[in-house]
């Protein structure tokens, strides 16, 4: 039941599941068995089919040799430990506390760490000179390596039977209620659902919703400033999840510090789609969605040339939008910001794997249209997926502190929103996953979208991109990539963490640091070895560089909405709690 209903059923699951039939983590690792096992277990994946994947297992007899010998002093080395009863110690911090030093189970983890780490030492070895097939590879390997830890399973984890006894069973049944919990939603949640509300204490920036259709709700804030800048910042956000990860609790909210700078603020609020709106297109969600709220921003405010913000998806949303209305003649922007967004899609990191013709050509049967069947993507498989990129770090950690030890998670708004997850319709996502991860011809010039052909080089507007350095769904090297196919001016800052936390990071905390340099050479390594670092927040510089197009302050504006677009509701509106 659990890899039925809340691991996502992806093929690479499947893949997995097999996989563990051929390999532990518990077994002694052999290097010439173990690449056999390798070989058989690809000759029988479809992932694969199609490649001459024999020639892949060609390793010279000498390199089998030598990664057996590094493996016998490590084995060598494990038992000479446990004769002298001397304790483990580990860095892993799967294995940090104090009760995998014991005997029984430091020797577990020991005797894991040592074959996964040769299992993929053999795996370098081989000559896969194509990209594809050598990242499923890796992915399905790695994904195999970390389920199989000793520390995912109750009866060698030190730490939860420890926590059962202090307990007194409480840890056990709580942790079977979390279970039960997620498999009924159907995703493994980072943070208690409990622990936050939109609207009473997330996404509770002072503002009115001015305008609604059946796709998003347009939020107009209140000032919290004496002046304004004149132009607006008008911000798309991803469709993927909800809004409010640009407005989560006050400290952490990038809307009430733009408020608090003197900038007006209008964003969309997405609608999470349901199975009556299952056959929208992308087209649909650019006219009637982007295109339509900056029309209506610019109708309320009284102000054609605004700056815009997209972030993820939302950036390529925005973007698109703005070459539609560029093509048409309207290039009335005052400035663009592209935060952790793809316009090229040249890497798509981890999630490349799971992209093939195949795999697109059964969404569009199954949820596309093609054939006739409508559908929505689960907003549900997406998060679980993107979680299983980091499989340690998103997945089993919470799997053991969860459901082993009947902990619950730490309260993070960044993790309850992670796990708030929207719904695509089936047309519009496949399109998207053909015209950008499949085929990256959303750059090409000649797509049609929108009536017109789409040329991101028609928005010759200033623009600031964002990357972030450890971002595994927006790889910063693509990121950078955006600055060439824009044109106007770039500027390009680079964040450190990954795709939300580098992000989201308010300069009061003082947290990470970011790098700048003012030219933007065609080479992304090239650009960071000249950059200059800087301590804390890059909002500061984001800051400086939006007021210089947001035109001249002006006395803040009081009302909401107009005349044409009267106040419908307080933000955070409907949608965003559907």
């Amino acid at each position: 039941m659990f890899r039925t209903k809340l691991i996502p059923r992806t093929e690479s699951m499947d893949n997995l599941h097999a996989f563990s039939q051929y390999w532990s983590g518990q077994t002694p690792f052999f290097a010439s068995f173990a690449l056999q096992q390798l070989r058989l277990w690809v000759s029988h994946n479809p992932w694969f089919d199609g490649h001459e994947h024999e020639r892949w297992f060609d390793v010279p007899s000498e390199s089998l040799q030598q990664l057996q010998s590094e493996y016998q002093q490590g084995w060598a080395s494990l038992g000479q430990q446990l004769l002298t009863n001397q304790p483990f110690t580990f860095d892993d911090r799967r294995f940090a506390s104090g009760n995998w030093s014991e005997p029984l189970f430091g020797s577990l983890a020991t005797f894991y760490l040592l074959n996964s780490s040769f299992l993929l030492k053999l795996l370098s070895l081989l000559p896969i000179e194509e990209e594809k097939p050598r990242r499923r590879l890796h992915y399905l390997v790695e994904q195999a390596v970390a389920a199989s830890a000793p520390s995912n399973f109750l009866v060698s984890n030190p730490d939860a039977l420890q926590r059962i006894i202090e307990t007194q069973g409480a840890s056990l049944f709580t942790g079977l209620l979390q279970l039960r919990s997620d498999l009924e939603e159907g995703k493994l949640r980072q943070c208690d659902q409990g622990e936050f509300q939109v609207g009473v204490n997330l996404a509770i920036t002072p503002g009115e919703v001015v305008f609604e259709n059946s796709l998003f709700q347009l939020i107009q804030y209140r000032p919290l400033s004496e002046t304004q800048y004149q132009r607006p910042l008008f911000i798309v956000p991803p469709a993927i999840n909800k809004y409010y990860i640009l407005d989560l609790r006050p400290e952490n909210s990038l809307v009430r510090h733009l408020l608090e700078q003197g900038h007006r603020v209008f964003l969309m609020s997405w609608r999470n789609f349901r199975q009556d709106q299952a056959d929208l297109t992308w087209d649909e969600l650019i006219q009637d969605g982007v295109i339509s709220a900056l029309r209506v921003t610019r109708a309320i405010s009284g102000e054609r040339r605004l700056s815009c913000l997209g972030f993820c998806i939302g950036g390529t949303l925005l973007s698109t939008a703005l070459a539609v209305l560029a093509a048409r003649g309207d290039k009335d922007i005052a400035s663009l910001s592209l935060f952790a967004t793809f316009l090229d899609y040249l890497d798509t990191g981890p999630v490349s794997v799971f992209v093939d013709e195949q795999m697109v050509a059964y969404r569009e049967r199954t949820i596309g249209g093609h054939g006739g069947a409508f559908g929505l993507f689960r907003g549900e498989d997406m998060g679980n997926t993107f979680s299983l990129l980091r499989p340690n770090d998103l997945w089993w950690n919470y799997h053991v502190d969860k459901y082993l030890k009947g902990q619950k998670p730490v309260p993070l708004d960044l993790l309850f929103w992670n796990n708030d997850a929207t719904n695509l319709p089936g047309p519009m996502y496949c399109w998207y996953l053909r015209h950008t991860y499949l085929q990256n011809d959303l750059k090409s010039g000649e797509l049609d979208c929108c009536g017109v052909k789409l040329d991101l080089r028609a928005i010759d507007a200033p623009a600031y991109v964002l990357g972030t350095h450890d971002d595994h769904i927006v790889p910063w090297r693509s990121a950078y990539a955006s600055t060439a196919l824009l044109g106007g001016s770039c500027r390009f800052v680079l964040g450190t963490s990954g795709h939300i936390a580098g992000v989201i990071n308010p300069p009061a905390k003082q947290k990470r640091h970011y790098w700048t340099l003012d030219q933007v050479p065609k080479d992304p390594d090239a650009w960071l070895a000249a950059a200059e670092q800087h301590p804390g927040s890059w909002w500061n510089d984001w800051f400086a560089w939006l007021t210089n197009h947001a035109g001249e302050q002006r006395p803040a504006v009081e009302h909401s909405g107009s005349t044409e677009y009267p106040v419908i509701e307080p933000a955070p509106g409907r949608y965003v709690k559907q």
